[in-house]
């Protein structure tokens, strides 16, 4: 059986709104996306529509090579999954990306993520909810607690999630990068 790699991206853009996303978790990292290589070539995510306007978001193939993100520290983990996982995860994201004037940012989802109640709206998502579900979506991890209560710093508990990067994301993308192998249970033990 074939396996392959598939790539949760956290970042800390430094934007208003991150700083006030990471004023509450107290993680670093506070913006969380999904690739399927390991270059970033294809990178999607819940976020801004609009780099210059927060407040339109929703589905979005994100550019992580200009704006927000060339200043961005990041963490970069890879999980090793079947090549049915990957085909189930890649048809969910293909069917949004199809559709992805239909999909909303979930703000209300971000308020009840704070009071810990969860709000679970038809086509709207922030971005830890949408990677919560491409990995859910692809039968790689079930999470204990709703998706739409899942942060970014949940996502680096999923089991099996190695720590290929931390650092800039501008230098991961230019090649620069110190390449760090370790499972994250021992990252963090």
């Amino acid at each position: 059986m074939t396996k392959r790699k598939v790539y949760i991206l956290l970042t800390d853009t430094g934007s208003i709104l991150t700083k006030l996303i990471k004023l509450y978790t107290k993680k670093p990292y506070n913006h969380a996306s999904i690739s399927f290589d390991s270059k970033m070539t294809e990178v999607y995510s819940f976020g801004r529509k609009h780099e210059r306007n927060p407040f339109r978001g929703g589905f979005v193939k994100e550019n992580v090579k200009s704006g927000l993100f060339r200043q961005a520290d990041c963490a970069i983990y890879s999980l090793t999954v079947s090549e049915n996982e990957m085909k189930k995860m890649k048809q969910y994201v293909c069917k949004m990306k199809a559709e992805k004037e239909l999909y909303k940012y979930n703000f209300s989802g971000l308020f009840g993520f704070l009071f810990n109640k969860p709000i679970e709206r038809e086509k709207a998502m922030f971005c830890s909810q949408f990677v919560a579900s491409v990995l859910e979506k692809g039968t790689v991890t079930e999470f204990e607690k709703p998706i739409s209560l899942i942060a970014p710093g949940d996502l680096q508990n999923v089991a099996k999630l190695t720590l290929v990067y931390e650092g800039k994301l501008r230098d991961y993308l230019d090649g620069r990068e110190e390449k760090v192998y370790m499972p994250v249970q021992t990252a963090m033990a």
